[in-house]
């Protein structure tokens, strides 16, 4: 685990202090949960793109020839 410094307002830190006290938890424990909830609420989540799901862009416009420049193909 990393240990890192946060600076948060006074307030702030003695709310999180006082309801990890109620609590019987730890203000650490707290704070970790939640950047966890952070993260998994605003981070992106970054994947394989064999996870993403296909696109159906419409039909062919023309079958492939063996002679067919791909590359002209793309540009027009």
């Amino acid at each position: 685990m990393k240990t890192i410094t946060v600076n948060v307002s006074e307030p702030i830190y003695r709310e999180f202090q006082e309801y990890a006290r109620k609590h019987d938890r730890t203000t650490a424990e707290l704070i970790r949960e939640a950047m966890e909830a952070y993260r998994q609420r605003w981070a992106p989540r970054r994947g394989s793109l064999r996870e993403l799901p296909a696109l159906d862009l419409g039909g062919v416009r023309r079958p492939l020839e063996s002679s067919d420049d791909l590359l002209e193909e793309m540009l027009e």
